[in-house]
């Protein structure tokens, strides 16, 4: 059996192989609601053989989403149109987790396929649940002044940070509810964890900011509070940017110390990801981002996640062997090829045991013309 397919054990969860989708958001809700486009969009993973499928970032509060039309898990209403989704990734074989998020200074911005013309009537904004709203962040900076789609943020106050610290804890409690099998903290990409990491994006003076214990602070008790209400059997993942990719940003050094005190608090392991803040420039190229996850699971001794224009089975085997990940992601590759973990498995020597049992005889064809090749 190959590395890639062969099963991964989180606590009380065993992948059956370490294939995963990665977060990615489709601004395609109401009110964050979970559509028929989430579930087709989310359920052909797990036809496709996929271990873990994790649904987009979804707003923890209302105010945390990306944009109005952002998933959200902020009311117990969300629960019922996450769980059919849960129910299908299940019936296929996959696990499911959801991204927990909240956008900080990057919220309330723009649906990029919705212009003045689709919003240009009470009706339409209604019908498409366009909102906007005063987003809030570490420090009053804007994520970019150089666009105007990026207001300036309110500073949390402790109220505000409390309000967060709570938001999370019950986002948790509602994926428990919808038969999540694992949950992931956002803190990457530039929101708001990332933005209170970064001293490109906090110049708090509080507890909150200054050093890099300060700077922690809110991740860590986000992590902790999750955990909490989080069943013990079930693994807890956390998303990082592992370097801001950009000079007097956060650092890989920073995420090694960052990695090391979330799984003290009992996170399971690291998705790692890098980048999201104006300043950060990295060049993308096939496995780019590996060498982030070789550091954080080498130095901090946790399992972690690559992504990152990983499509290349054999590079992405390779990765595996050479212990730099121990999951493979994949974002808009899974979108590209749904099947991918299932032509992946052929292409390594495996057999169609990943197909839906509806779809077998797919190897009738293959004594005719040959099995799929990646």
């Amino acid at each position: 059996m190959s590395k890639l397919f062969s099963p991964l054990t989180l606590r009380d969860l065993t992948l059956r192989n370490r294939t995963m989708v990665a977060p990615m958001c489709q601004y395609s809700s109401v009110d964050g609601f979970a559509t028929d486009w989430h579930f087709v969009h989310l359920g052909r993973f797990g036809m496709g053989g996929f271990g873990l499928v994790m649904l987009e970032a979804s707003g923890v509060l209302p105010e945390a989403r990306i944009t109005y039309g952002d998933l959200g898990i902020y009311k117990d209403e969300h629960i019922a149109p996450l769980a059919r989704i849960v129910d299908f990734l299940h019936s296929q074989g996959a696990a499911a987790g959801i991204q927990l998020a909240h956008a900080g200074r990057k919220a309330s911005t723009s649906v990029s396929w919705n212009g003045p013309e689709q919003l240009a009537t009470e009706e339409q904004r209604r019908k498409l649940g366009y909102e906007h709203w005063q987003p809030v962040g570490p420090s009053a900076i804007s994520h970019d002044p150089n666009d105007p789609d990026f207001q300036v943020p309110l500073a949390l106050d402790r109220a505000g940070i409390d309000r967060v610290i709570a938001g999370f804890a019950a986002a948790a409690r509602r994926a428990d509810q919808a038969g999540f099998d694992t949950v992931e903290v956002h803190a990457a990409h530039g929101y708001l964890l990332n933005q209170f990491l970064s001293p490109l994006a906090n110049a708090r003076t509080d507890n909150y900011g200054g050093s890099l214990e300060n700077r922690m602070r809110l991740t860590l008790e986000v992590a902790e509070a999750v955990r909490a209400v989080w069943p013990s059997g079930k693994p807890l993942m956390a998303r990082l940017s592992v370097s801001d990719n950009a000079e007097g940003g956060w650092t890989v050094e920073d995420s090694i110390v960052l990695a090391r005190e979330l799984k003290a608090i009992g996170v399971d392991a690291i998705d790692c990801s890098s980048g999201g803040l104006a300043q950060g420039r990295i060049k993308p190229a096939p496995a780019y981002q590996v060498p982030f996850s070789a550091a954080v699971r080498n130095g901090a001794g946790i399992a972690t996640a690559a992504v990152g224009l990983l499509d290349d089975v054999l590079a992405a085997e390779a990765i595996l062997e050479r212990g730099e990940a121990d999951i493979i992601a994949l974002a808009r590759g899974a979108m590209k090829d749904p099947n991918w973990a299932v032509n992946a498995n052929l292409a390594l020597g495996g057999n169609y045991d990943l197909w839906p049992i509806q779809t077998q005889r797919v190897d009738s064809r293959d004594r005719f013309f040959g099995k799929a090749q990646i």
